[in-house]
């Protein structure tokens, strides 16, 4: 019996290690995440704004003269050169106007001459002796007043034909026209308001409002740059962009009080026509030369009331770090001014999963996505 108690405690030994193995936990497993890196690239200094299309020429057209309007000569919407026919009024009674003062100008004229003629003799009479100082004081009066009445028919002629060249409408601008407000049969004139719009295509400006922020921002930098260098980009509603770059040409000298900021206004080309008179889009200025900054992709960023902040991979454990991204970013990446120096491998997929300190298995996304 003395020669079992060995085996037996030995077994019992064995057992217990058994069972202390069995409590003790297994080790957690690592969270798989998607990476990237937090790159130094050269970003342009550029703001962003919301600004509003504006044509540089914009007129009104409208009747000068009351008529039947006798027809309308142009396609709605179409582009229009500068004269070209837009509207006719009936010229019947103007014409006849312009014939009533031409004779009303032959007969004042020759009254002149006749009191010209009249105010000559009377002059060789009283140089003869034979006449009077009154007799051609007065002929000399007789044919000023001639005179006078052949300048008011002049000017009534040369308004009759003004009126007449109204009765033509032509365009005074080259752009695109808009819809026409009467059609034929109508009785137009000043009083009936605009007839239709035309609105110039190439150039056209884009206005929008700086915050005095910005602008006191700009006007102390050390290294202002030339208003006319400043590259003008702009974003359609749908996120696309224009082609042509356009160039700032005017600043407001004063600043709105509603809503302290101050007006620029930027030269676009618009060869193509696709920026149309009073449309909303995104204005990108470019100013100064490229800076280096920390990029990070924007689905890295997680905001809480402390701030932004990222994790990190460090050790293969996630880390918390604090950032200060920069306002605007530059499309799926935000520019980091605090926080990341660079090279740092940031967690960008799989966040819900990640807590501080635990275990990551990080994997670079774009490894990620060509499993998927």
């Amino acid at each position: 019996m003395f020669r079992l108690l060995p085996r037996l405690c030995a077994l019992l030994l064995v057992s217990g290690l058994g069972l202390q193995a069995q409590a003790q936990p297994a080790a957690p497993a690592a969270v798989p995440v998607g990476t990237a890196f937090a790159q130094r690239k050269a970003i342009d200094q550029a703001l962003d704004f919301v600004g509003r299309v504006e044509a540089v020429g914009r007129v009104e057209v409208r009747a000068r003269v009351v008529g039947f309007l006798d027809a309308v000569q142009f396609k709605e919407g179409e582009p229009i050169k500068e004269g070209a026919p837009l509207y006719r009024i009936e010229p019947d009674l103007f014409e006849a106007a312009v014939k009533q003062a031409e004779g009303a100008l032959e007969r004042t004229r020759a009254a002149e001459l006749l009191a010209a003629i009249q105010l000559q003799r009377a002059q060789d009479l009283l140089d003869k002796s034979s006449g009077t100082v009154v007799a051609r004081d007065q002929a000399r009066a007789a044919r000023d007043q001639a005179k006078g009445a052949v300048m008011g028919d002049e000017a009534s002629l040369q308004t009759a034909r003004i009126n007449l060249g109204y009765t033509q409408i032509f365009a005074p601008i080259s752009g695109q026209i808009g819809r026409t407000s009467v059609t034929k049969g109508n009785v137009v004139g000043p009083d009936s308001g605009a007839l239709t719009t035309i609105v110039s295509q190439d150039p056209i400006y884009v206005t929008f409002p700086v915050s005095q922020r910005e602008f006191l921002r700009y006007q102390q930098g050390e290294a202002r740059p030339d208003r006319s260098k400043i590259g003008v980009r702009i974003r359609f509603q749908d996120g696309s962009e224009y082609g042509q770059i356009g160039r700032v040409d005017f600043v407001n000298i004063s600043v709105d009080r509603a809503t302290d900021t101050v007006v620029v206004r930027a030269t676009m080309p618009n060869p193509a026509g696709a920026l149309r008179d009073g449309q909303l889009v995104r204005v990108n200025l470019q100013a100064g030369q490229p800076e280096q900054k920390v990029v990070v992709p924007q689905s890295a960023l997680i905001a809480d009331q402390g701030g932004v902040y990222v994790f990190v991979v460090e050790e293969s454990r996630a880390k918390i770090r604090r950032v200060k991204p920069e306002p605007g970013g530059t499309g799926t990446d935000a520019v980091i001014a605090e926080g990341l120096s660079g090279g740092e491998v940031v967690i960008v997929d799989g966040l819900q999963r990640v807590r501080p300190g635990i275990l990551v298995q990080a994997t670079p996304v774009s490894e990620t996505a060509s499993r998927i």
